[in-house]
């Protein structure tokens, strides 16, 4: 419970700022998911991978409501942070970080 409200504060801040829907347990999976997936999308290049973009649209269809109209936005949001946050890695940390995505990238599908 404490996680979803967590998560959920978070979909309440985009909501406050972006004005899109309101705070409920949609918001704390669809925010969750962007970030999550933000995270992954700007590890692509960075980390040299290739990801297959069908696998990409079947995890945001099995994932994301079609209700979800927010979701774009929040997406374009985490990726662009994440991608700054990568940046400012050292090369330890973006070692890490790199082999990690790969795992998880593999995982879902997105890369062989």
């Amino acid at each position: 419970m404490v996680r979803i409200l967590g998560v959920c504060a978070a979909g309440c801040f985009g909501t406050l700022v972006f004005g899109y829907g309101a705070c409920n347990a949609d918001d704390a999976s669809f925010s969750d998911v962007a970030h999550q997936l933000g995270n992954v999308i700007a590890s692509e290049q960075p980390c040299g991978l290739s990801y297959n973009q069908d696998a990409i649209a079947k995890y945001i269809e099995d994932n994301v409501s079609d209700e979800a109209m927010g979701f774009a936005s929040m997406l374009d949001l985490m990726t662009r942070g994440a991608a700054a946050s990568i940046e400012e890695l050292t090369n330890s940390g973006k070692t890490a970080h790199c082999a990690q995505t790969r795992r998880v990238a593999k995982r879902y599908g997105f890369i062989k």
